[in-house]
Formats: C-alpha cells, structure tokens, sequence
C-alpha cells in the first residue's frame, strides 16, 4: 500500500515531467492507487476552486480514506506520542501505513521518527 501526505499529493498533482513519470513508476510497481486519508486534505487545499483544480484532478485517481476509524485514531495517538514528533495528520498517515506500507513525503525527519515506532512502515522522499 501507497500513502500520501499533503507533500505526495501536491508534487504529484503537478503537472510536469518527474511527476508524470513517479506516477508511471508507482503504477509499475502496482503501488496504484495511492491511499489519501481525508485529514490531509485540511493541508494540501485551501478551500479556493480554481487554486486547489490541480489537486481535486489528481485526487480523483486516488483512495480516499474518508473516515478515521476510532482503533486508527487511537493508534496513530501511540505512535505521536513515542515519537514526540509529527502532527497529527503526520501519525494518521503513519499508521494508515501500517503494516507493511510507503508513505511518499516531503517532510523526511518526521515520518521517519513517527514509522521507527510502527510496524514495519517506509518513508520515502518525494
């Protein structure tokens, strides 16, 4: 499984060459659709139509994990609280991640302190 953070979903809602070919690279890989929980939204969009087009277009291509279950809440609380580290929409990532998922980020330090406490999660670079 793919999870995306706001720094996923903005680079590779952009419309250029190394996204396209990311996007190429994660299909390859069978690692399409993406999973975006509905949380990072509230970073990646600002409520404006014509500013957010490019992101509503790409996320049309994409899970949408409109909930947060209670159990995953609880969960990605554990995990912000090890890692004293990381928003809140940073631990829902992480542990919509978990078990055995990639989060693609730009925010490197972290999701790396907040996966080196779940369950055999990888962060990678954007």
């Amino acid at each position: 499984m793919l999870v995306l953070d706001s720094g996923g979903v903005t680079h590779l809602a952009e419309r250029s060459a190394r996204a396209a070919a990311l996007i190429q690279a994660l299909r390859a890989e069978g690692l399409w659709p993406p999973v975006v929980p509905t949380v990072v939204l509230t970073e990646c969009l600002t409520g404006e139509g014509p500013r957010d087009a490019g992101q509503h277009r790409f996320l049309r291509t994409c899970a949408i994990a409109e909930t947060v279950p209670l159990a995953l809440a609880r969960r990605a609380a554990w995990l912000r609280a090890r890692a004293r580290k990381g928003s809140a929409v940073d631990a829902i990532v992480t542990a919509t991640a978990e078990p055995g998922g990639t989060v693609l980020t730009g925010d490197l330090a972290d999701l790396r302190a907040l996966a080196s406490h779940a369950m055999n999660v990888t962060i990678e670079p954007i």
